[in-house]
């Protein structure tokens, strides 16, 4: 019975520390918002609702899009005198945001990867496929060049492009209001 009652308060314990690392506010006040895609018009429409969604709740963003010239790579926001810029500026946090896939099979990892790995990686999704029942987003936050934060974010039953952005925003304003900001 005693043993029983140790693994009840252990569990209980443990699971209130688990929640509270989940709730704790990531704090944004500055943001350089980077979508992660191959196809310059979804990433121009994911990164503009996103700097729209953010200036809406008060927090300072800048899109990758004017930072990074048309047709320049990615990793030029790894340069330490664009870091440097940017951090003059105020930009404190990077969120990198791309798509994981179609379906629910997708898992969260259990850390996130480097700026640089995850800049350099491959995105090969494109914002909208026909035969998709539903997208899911990563959404990963580093400061100081580190991971600080790592979510998945799966919108529903997607008809079209305009679709799949209309709930990924629902559901990212949710977060920024509740957990983010």
């Amino acid at each position: 019975m005693k043993n029983i009652i140790l693994i009840t308060i252990s569990i209980l314990f443990l699971s209130q520390n688990i929640w509270s690392q989940d709730s704790e506010s990531l704090n944004l006040k500055n943001v350089m918002i980077v979508g992660q895609q191959d196809d310059l018009s979804d990433r121009y429409i994911l990164e503009v609702g996103l700097l729209q969604l953010f200036t809406d709740n008060n927090i300072k963003s800048k899109a990758s899009l004017n930072v990074i010239k048309e047709g320049g790579e990615d990793d030029i926001i790894l340069n330490d005198s664009i870091y440097a810029s940017l951090k003059s500026e105020g930009i404190d946090t990077y969120v990198l945001v791309s798509i994981r896939g179609y379906n629910n099979r997708f898992k969260l990892s259990d850390e996130a990867s480097p700026l640089e790995d995850e800049i350099n990686a491959g995105h090969l999704y494109p914002l909208y496929r026909e035969s998709a029942s539903n997208v899911t987003f990563s959404f990963t936050f580093y400061r100081d060049m580190k991971p600080v934060h790592y979510e998945l974010i799966r919108t529903g039953t997607v008809g079209s492009r305009d679709a799949v952005m209309k709930k990924l925003l629902k559901k990212v304003d949710k977060k920024l209001r509740k957990e983010w900001k």
